[in-house]
């Protein structure tokens, strides 16, 4: 150490520069947020809170100084875990006042005094630019990413400008290898056959596994927003399948990825020629009076909103339903609340409410930006900065294969869903010429939500029981949105919730409720079993007679088109 240097005076000329950053941060951190008086609610700060935060940055950051580039333990967090990190001096301590100012910055924002929702847009800015701004972003201070090109010789920058360049011809950061999955051909496997189409769906009927089958066929609707075969990923993970092994004769709507001929088409176009007409061709194929259904996601949404519209016309071919996932009661959405107001929702309108599409990218790169580092910054660390070339993974593929959506089919389902919430507010929307009541949809049904959904809040999903009057069963089971639902037993993993009762609200059924092992997929079809009428022999071909023949074998073509 250099004696002739005077550390403590150093040291106050960096707490004073401190202060001064501090200062210029709230000014600015006041400006981001409150553009103009008019456009957005008062924000403030509490003068002792403000000097409680700005104390504590102080004496932490005086503390790194103090402790100078000398040995540190690496910091906690993944990003910074490698060896790399912490034998670099230089690069642990950038990575220790990353991580102070991202706390202090998360801390300023939960001071603000302000509404809650401009509160969490503000948290939700801060996470994006920390998760942004993180040194491990870029070469010149990623310790392990520099470690490595000097490894390899260079040759992990080399990868990464070639990862960087295919994946700016693509459109997107790769998560997987997508070389490695080819729809139909490892993935969206199980048997079937397409025996109807129109421009919006192709209908897929999969091949009986057993013997006898049910003789009301279930149906399923999945999401609009994905491809189908999130539920048909591999045999030993496939919903689909699943259903047909336990003596369900399954048909699965296969949405058609929107482009330039769909532009006009709207909700109601959806729910007639969508949904409405699957029930009526599932119901024609099986020769079935009535069909089992299900709604996953957007899907659900879609089924229910069917299922008003045929109530109010007094039909029922549809004995019970199924909904994973799904919000019909949009009054509790989570971090998606964060972008809907109605100026966001007006603008939409007025961009695509008469004509046009929404490109699949911009939806998967919103969701993707819900959870920042591990579904965006990881990647590009990886990819670009390591050399590295990410693992096969079938869900990430499936994740990374977006999907078109009709311009005034998504500004309607933006206004009378995430703004209004108008489907639950009976006879406030009309679909298909019928007012919208859920309180006329008397059939069973199965209600499940993930534990730790952020697209639809496990909370989101408990609220379909108050609006449904028939027999209710309601499931929650462990893990996300995606990884919740796609649990097959065979892999014996995470665990579900139930309780035979249903009070008001989703915290009191929790105090309720009895924990389980293992996978939910059991509970429901135990509970589907009696939905599914009488076993009679199964068919042997695809479709019914000369009218709906085996159009193409599954997955279909529709499935195969890109965004």
């Amino acid at each position: 150490m250099n004696s002739d240097v005077d550390w403590a005076s150093q040291a106050r000329q960096f707490q004073q520069e401190l202060g001064s950053q501090w200062a210029r941060a709230l000014q600015s951190f006041q400006q981001v947020a409150v553009p103009t008086a008019t456009s957005f609610p008062t924000l403030s700060f509490a003068p002792d809170k403000l000097r409680e935060l700005q104390e504590a940055y102080v004496r932490e950051a005086s503390q790194m100084w103090n402790q100078g580039l000398s040995d540190r333990p690496g910091p906690s967090d993944k990003r910074f875990a490698n060896d790399a990190w912490s034998r670099n001096p230089v690069a642990s301590f950038s990575a220790a006042v990353y991580l102070l100012n991202a706390r202090t910055l998360l801390a300023l924002a939960e001071a603000a005094e302000t509404d809650a929702k401009t509160k969490a847009r503000l948290r939700f800015a801060v996470e994006q630019w920390m998760a942004a701004s993180a040194p491990s972003n870029f070469m010149a201070l990623n310790a392990e990413a520099q470690q490595k090109a000097l490894e390899t010789k260079g040759e992990s920058i080399a990868r990464g400008v070639q990862n960087l360049l295919a994946d700016l011809q693509q459109g997107h950061v790769s998560m997987t290898d997508e070389s490695a999955f080819e729809v139909g051909r490892n993935v969206a496997t199980t048997e079937g056959a397409v025996v109807f189409e129109n421009e919006l769906f192709q209908l897929i009927e999969y091949k009986p596994l057993t013997a006898q089958v049910y003789e009301r066929p279930f149906l399923v609707v999945p999401p609009c927003i994905n491809k189908f075969y999130i539920l048909d990923l591999q045999p030993e993970n496939s919903l689909v399948r699943y259903l047909s092994e336990q003596g369900h004769r399954t048909f699965v709507v296969s949405w058609r990825n929107a482009d330039a001929s769909m532009e006009d088409k709207t909700w109601d176009d959806y729910i007639a020629e969508g949904v409405l007409k699957a029930i009526e061709v599932t119901q024609d194929v099986a020769n079935a009076k009535q069909v089992n259904a299900l709604g996953f996601c957007v899907g659900g949404t879609l089924l229910g909103t069917a299922l008003a519209v045929l109530a109010a016309r007094k039909e029922k071919p549809v004995a019970s339903a199924t909904f994973l996932t799904t919000f019909l009661d949009f009054s509790d959405t989570g971090v998606l609340d964060l972008f809907i107001d109605d100026a966001f929702v007006k603008f939409r309108e007025m961009q695509m409410g008469k004509g046009g599409l929404l490109k699949g990218q911009e939806l998967a790169s919103t969701f993707s930006f819900l959870r920042p580092n591990d579904l965006v910054w990881n990647y590009v660390v990886g990819n670009y900065l390591k050399g590295e070339t990410p693992p096969p993974f079938d869900l990430l593929y499936w994740n990374s294969d977006s999907t078109n959506l009709p311009g005034p089919m998504y500004a309607w389902y933006l206004r009378n869903t995430y703004l209004e919430n108008n489907l639950v507010k009976p006879g406030k929307c009309t679909v298909c010429g019928e007012k919208v009541d859920f309180r006329k949809v008397d059939i069973p049904v199965f209600i499940y939500g993930s534990r730790e959904d952020h697209i639809v809040p496990i909370a989101g999903a408990y609220a379909t029981v108050k609006h449904l009057p028939g027999k209710k069963r309601f499931v929650m089971g462990a893990s996300g949105h995606i990884a919740g639902v796609i649990n097959p037993p065979t892999k014996n993993k995470r665990s579900y919730w139930t309780n035979d009762k249903l009070p008001e609200t989703f915290d009191d059924w929790l105090k309720g409720a009895k924990e389980h092992a293992g996978s939910w997929w059991p509970e429901w079809a135990g509970w589907l079993e009696p939905q599914g009428g009488k076993q009679i022999p199964a068919p042997k071909a695809y479709g019914r007679g000369t009218k709906y023949k085996a159009i193409e074998p599954a997955p279909g073509r529709y499935v195969k088109a890109k965004a």
